[in-house]
């Protein structure tokens, strides 16, 4: 799942409307941007094989850390705590933490049994990536829906949000590259790549900057 998290992120500002979108895209995105350290770092593992799925050409060997279900929890709790301790705000604190396995859940509907629940134990998944129609569907679906219930919750504060509209524009069009682009032509080249996901963080405080929360009626 890719957009599915972003989407996550976008829906999350009605629970938490004090949160900078830049934070909650941190939140939903936290396992897949600790992951490449891990790869770069050899603490966890990746396989590049072709037609492994008719999505993504990634074999997840091992990635406990980053993508068990226990250890996001436990991220998700650490992530809630340092909000809590800055901001001093339990119900965006809480938004925060659980956004973070919320990764996890995603991902089982998306992936072949590779997400570990916790870490050396049995994996899960459903195969959601078997399809591409379906996960064209589900992923352009969750998307749309993120955005609109943003959109809904937050206003302009005048002109046309060229930040916002530009990284919904450029994870669309990154997402469409991958999935009908070239494997990657190593570990290497994927891991750093895939470091490029630590700039939609600044990008999403700059589009959520050029908008406020809505008055609830």
């Amino acid at each position: 799942m890719f957009l599915g998290h972003f989407a996550l992120a976008m829906a999350a500002t009605r629970a938490a409307p004090k949160a900078s979108l830049g934070t909650l895209v941190l939140s939903a995105q936290f396992a897949d941007l600790l992951w490449p350290i891990l790869l770069l770092l050899g603490v966890e593992q990746v396989r590049i094989a072709p037609e492994i799925t008719r999505v993504t050409p990634l074999d997840f060997v091992s990635y406990p850390i980053s993508h068990s279900l226990l250890t996001q929890l436990v991220w998700g709790l650490l992530l809630g705590a340092i909000y809590f301790a800055w901001r001093k705000d339990f119900r965006t604190a809480a938004v925060v933490g659980t956004l973070v396995p919320t990764h996890w859940l995603l991902d089982y509907f998306s992936h072949r049994p590779d997400m570990p629940l916790y870490p050396g134990g049995p994996k899960v998944g459903l195969g959601m990536w078997d399809s591409v129609p379906l996960t064209l569907v589900v992923e352009f679906g969750l998307f749309a829906a993120g955005l609109l219930l943003y959109l809904r919750a937050t206003r302009s504060k005048g002109g046309w949000n060229v930040a916002f509209w530009s990284l919904a524009v450029f994870l669309a069009a990154v997402y469409l590259a991958s999935l009908f682009g070239a494997p990657p032509p190593s570990v290497r080249v994927l891991a750093f790549s895939a470091l490029a996901l630590w700039l939609t963080i600044p990008w999403a405080v700059w589009g959520d900057r050029q908008r406020e929360p809505r008055l609830q009626e």
